[in-house]
This record gives structure tokens, C-alpha cells and sequence, in this order.
């Protein structure tokens, strides 16, 4: 094709060819690339070991159009990948995208999901390497990302041992707060609805962690107790959280007065996020940016392996499941 597309054509329209590009065009060459788009497959350089995780994010499962720009869907697309990887102390070098869409998806959004790809991607320090296309009935992102530990063992959630103090980086019940205000029509407090559309990943946090001694780390995308409980189990510990460590945001107290919430369940079970919880050996192993929010014990009769919140279970773990009856 020579004549420039416009903008509100659909897919059916311009066709694969004309879709692989404008996600893949002028995409900027990083040092670990060694061969991006245009091959059967990219070639990255990764020393040591390498990490990969998948996420895929489902139209009105993950996001709705009539909720999230074009732009937002692209960033979260990497955002709550690269998470993954950064709950296990590596560092992110390289993602793939699988794009799946009805054919009346007009390349105007493609192009804007492109930009906020492109843009969140430079913001975790991560380079595009391709991925495929195919036509389905719903919107559908799954993003692989790649990466490397630099020499570092990686963090398990199964490593937190009694007497070590729990830490959290980034924010939670945020975007919580924002899905309530958006599933009753609203789109304030602004800042809520944004953390909602895209969640604020904070990047190489995890790799910080790691070098600092953490003993187990996990990605906080269904909630922090219910997150918190996978570490627990897979430690074989009990982890108490300290309700007074929580200071609840403005915006939080807001969004639960307005719906009737309690802004600590915000605050403790909320998802999607994508903040980092973890373990260390003691306060002092603590590093910079990380704020102790809780205690690691040991199991008893009374206590199995559990997440409690000063002392005591808390209601529910609100953590998320895609197959639960009734979602």
C-alpha cells in the first residue's frame, strides 16, 4: 500500500499486513536485541538464566473500551507482565504480543494501543521484539516478556521464614476504588479511575529487593491478603499484617464513603495494582522505597498457614479467581 490509511478504517479493511505494521513500525533498537520483527523470530540476548511469564487480558474481562483509551490498554498490557518478573527479582528485557481482534476494529486504535505499548515499554526499561496477529470475536492482548537475573538467584514466594518482616512497594486498593467508581457510572476521583486504566508498576523495585536479601516476593494483582496467602502457603508460615501500617488515601476514604466500603478492605484485599510485596531478613535489610507493613510467624495448632491482620483472619482473602461460580 502507498496511499497513507486512514485512521478510521477497519482491520477488514487494511488487512494483516497493514496491522503488523503499524504495531512493529520504526520500533527503537536496544543494545540485548540482537534481531527484532521482520524474521520468523526474534533473537535476544539474555546472560544466565532466563525468566518469562505470560498474562493475557481479555475485553470486558481485564478492560472495556468504553472504560480505558486505546493507550491505557496498551500500557496495562505490559505493566502487569513486567510485574511478574519484577516479583522475582529479575530484571525485563524483551516482550511479545499476541493481538487478537473482530476485523471492524478500526486502526485508529491499534495505532493508539501501539503508542501506549511502545510507551509503558520504554518505561520499564523493556524492548518490543514482535509477536503475531490473528482475527477473533473479542479483543484479546497476551503479552510474554523475557528477562534476565544478572547473576542473581530468583525470589520464590516460598523463602519467608519466621521472624522476618514483610515490606510492600507501590500502592494497592487504588485501582480497586477506581473499578468501584467506574461500575457505577462515574469517572471520579480521577486519580482512582486512572490507577484503575493503568496500574503504576513500580520497576526495579523487584531487583533492588533481591539484591537487598529479600527471602520471598510476590506480584500483588488480586489482592494483598490474598496474594500474601500464596507466600504463606508456599513458606509454610503465618503472615500477620499491622492494620496501623495502612494510612488510607484521601481519594480511598472518599471513593468508600461514597459506596459504603470499608477503605481497609480497599487497602487489603483490592487487586490490580501490581505493587510488590516481600519478605527480609529484618527492618534493616528494608531497602529504600519499601515500607515494613507486617510480621512473619511460625505455624501452630492454632495457626496454620494463613495471612492474619493483627492477629486475627481477616473476613475474606479477596483474592480473585477468573472461574469462580457467580463471576
Amino acid at each position: 500500500m502507498t496511499a497513507p490509511l486512514s485512521a478510521a478504517a477497519t482491520l477488514a479493511e487494511i488487512g494483516e499486513r497493514a496491522l503488523i505494521e503499524a504495531l512493529t513500525a520504526d520500533l527503537p533498537p536496544a543494545e540485548d536485541v540482537l534481531l527484532g520483527p521482520g524474521d520468523d523470530a526474534a533473537v535476544l540476548a539474555v546472560e544466565g538464566p532466563v525468566v518469562t511469564s505470560v498474562d493475557v487480558l481479555v475485553e470486558n474481562v481485564h478492560f472495556k473500551l468504553g472504560w480505558s483509551e486505546p493507550a491505557d490498554v496498551g500500557r496495562k498490557a505490559v505493566a502487569v507482565n513486567v510485574a511478574d518478573l519484577e516479583a522475582m527479582g529479575a530484571r525485563a528485557t524483551g516482550l511479545v504480543v499476541g493481538f487478537s481482534a473482530p476485523p471492524q476494529l478500526q486502526l485508529r486504535w491499534v495505532r493508539e494501543f501501539a503508542a501506549g505499548l511502545r510507551a509503558e515499554c520504554a518505561s520499564a526499561g523493556v524492548s518490543l521484539l514482535g509477536g503475531d496477529v490473528t482475527r477473533s470475536r473479542d479483543l484479546t492482548i497476551s503479552v510474554t516478556v523475557l528477562g534476565g537475573l544478572d547473576g542473581r538467584a530468583p525470589v520464590r514466594r516460598s523463602g519467608a521464614r519466621p521472624g522476618d518482616v514483610v515490606a510492600l512497594c507501590g500502592r494497592t486498593g487504588w485501582a480497586a476504588a477506581g473499578l468501584a467508581v467506574l461500575q457505577r457510572g462515574f469517572r471520579s476521583p480521577r486519580v482512582v479511575v486512572e490507577a484503575q486504566r493503568v496500574p503504576q508498576v513500580p520497576y526495579g523495585a523487584g531487583a533492588v529487593a533481591a539484591a537487598a536479601g529479600a527471602t520471598a516476593m510476590i506480584d500483588v494483582s488480586d489482592g494483598l491478603v490474598g496474594d500474601l496467602g500464596h507466600v504463606a502457603a508456599a513458606s509454610g508460615v503465618v503472615v500477620d499484617l499491622h492494620r496501623d501500617a495502612f494510612e488510607v488515601p484521601d481519594p480511598l476514604h472518599a471513593v468508600a464513603a461514597a459506596t459504603g466500603a470499608d477503605p481497609y478492605a480497599l487497602l487489603l484485599t483490592g487487586g490490580e495494582d501490581h505493587a510488590l510485596a516481600a519478605t527480609f531478613p529484618d527492618v534493616g535489610a528494608v531497602p529504600e522505597g519499601w515500607r515494613v507493613v507486617g510480621t512473619v510467624l511460625g505455624l501452630s495448632d492454632e495457626q496454620p498457614a494463613q495471612v492474619l491482620v493483627d492477629g486475627d483472619p481477616w473476613p475474606a482473602d479477596g483474592g480473585f479467581d477468573h472461574f469462580a461460580s457467580g463471576r
